[in-house]
């Protein structure tokens, strides 16, 4: 990818496509999570409630497709997020930093002081992965969908300060 990439923030257009990249992008859990990680209805729900958006990359290649997503939400002074998703022939693209860049600046701008992802404990590389980006692990958390499980896990709870708090 040699073009320079935007993100912007997905609108209603976006729902089948965003639906399929986050589908895609998480079939690697495919070994303990039963089903799609997401449906139209989920994801139409999160972009239109009021503190939350999804922020896109589009591919530059096929300007139909989405590149990345990501999932953001400001919950009063700390922002949160999720589904960070990458097209998986685009991963080790650097997708992934310019998505939490933009989270982390979109939420810096909403007043937001720290900065919150929750993982599954089951995908290992995960905690690694955040921790280049400056998070730390801070506590667990029930697994949000117990239901959809086919195995027992739990979120690792990560967070980083987003403003000097000294």
């Amino acid at each position: 990818m040699n073009a320079v990439l935007h993100t912007r923030m997905a609108g209603d257009a976006d729902v089948q496509e965003l639906t399929r990249l986050i589908n895609a992008a998480y079939v690697v859990e495919d070994f303990f999570l039963a089903g799609d990680r997401t449906t139209p209805e989920q994801v139409r729900a999160r972009l239109h409630h009021s503190a939350s958006c999804f922020l896109v990359v589009d591919d530059p290649q096929k300007p139909e497709r989405l590149a990345a997503c990501v999932w953001t939400e400001v919950r009063e002074r700390r922002g949160y997020f999720g589904m960070l998703a990458v097209q998986p022939a685009l991963q080790g693209r650097g997708l992934a930093r310019l998505l939490i860049t933009a989270v982390e600046d979109h939420c810096r701008a909403a007043g937001c002081r720290f900065l919150d992802i929750s993982v599954v404990n089951l995908r290992s590389e995960l905690p690694a992965f955040y921790r280049q980006f400056g998070f730390a692990p801070y506590g667990t958390a029930p697994f949000h969908d117990p239901v959809k499980l086919t195995r027992p896990a739990h979120l690792v709870l990560m967070t980083k300060p987003l403003v000097d708090v000294w």
